[in-house]
């Protein structure tokens, strides 16, 4: 198929209007996002090992705080599922996933949510510099304002969570430690149309949308869920206006599924 013979299926207007909403969106989270994140790093560094008494108050929040999630994602959602080998079961916590090397514990799935903001900041460079050369057809202005926009955010959140490693004292994560990033790099090369990229940045998409949902229930920090929960709903925002760029009309979940969430094996640090 050559690049011209994809067509939008919504309208420049349409698709300008839905991403302004979901500016305003992140934009209104900002405060509290960058709050819960400097939380969060607090408690890191306060943790001990000798407070069982914090235990049960941690789980009744994470329980509230993921069930919150849960419902606010699913007006994002769609119902196609995925059974990709990265994602983490649902009966276990991704701090125990390979939690090896510097970043262990509610650490590693900050270092994991990093390197996926990361990813896809570069996947939507990449694709700007594909279009910029040509090599993806005509892109329409709105869609080129959509992607501008989508990657500023994951800048803004990559940039929260990196205060929290380095405000615990571990290296911030500027490039992208994931071992299927070598596979995302090679399917944007081969994108030749805007339509192949929507698709490869949808899968990025419900991939971090899903993550963070799945570390609102599995972190142990009150101020990790409040981060993982203000964010979640942006990135799902984000995979609803590509589901419809391409037709594909989100069918909400009673619940968003965590089928596509990453493992924290993923990381390679």
């Amino acid at each position: 198929m050559s690049t011209d013979d994809w067509d939008m299926q919504i309208s420049e207007t349409q698709l300008a209007r839905l991403t302004r909403d979901m500016d305003e969106a992140h934009q209104e989270t900002l405060p509290a996002m960058r709050a819960s994140a400097l939380d969060l790093a607090e408690e890191i560094r306060a943790r001990r090992t000798d407070e069982p008494r914090d235990a049960g108050r941690r789980r009744f929040l994470l329980g509230a705080g993921g069930a919150a999630v849960a419902l606010t994602l699913a007006a994002c959602s769609s119902s196609s599922k995925s059974t990709s080998g990265s994602s983490p079961s649902a009966g276990g916590s991704p701090a125990s996933a390979g939690a090896s090397g510097q970043y262990t514990g509610d650490l590693k799935v900050v270092a994991l949510a990093t390197a996926l903001e990361n990813q896809a900041v570069g996947a939507y460079q990449a694709a700007l510099q594909a279009a910029q050369a040509g090599k993806l057809g005509t892109v329409p202005p709105a869609v080129a304002n959509f992607v501008t926009t989508a990657m500023a955010q994951h800048a803004d959140h990559a940039k929260a969570w990196n205060a929290v490693l380095t405000g615990a004292g571990k290296p911030a994560i500027t490039d992208v430690p994931l071992s299927n990033q070598a596979d995302t790099t090679a399917a944007l090369g081969k994108a030749a149309s805007v339509g192949d990229v929507a698709k490869l940045a949808l899968q990025l998409e419900d991939q971090a949308a899903q993550t963070y949902l799945f570390a609102a229930y599995n972190v142990t920090s009150p101020a990790g869920i409040a981060t993982a929960a203000t964010i979640a709903p942006v990135e799902a925002m984000h995979a609803a206006i590509l589901n419809y760029v391409l037709g594909q009309y989100p069918v909400p979940d009673d619940f968003l599924p965590v089928d596509k969430a990453a493992s924290p094996t993923l990381l390679t640090v």
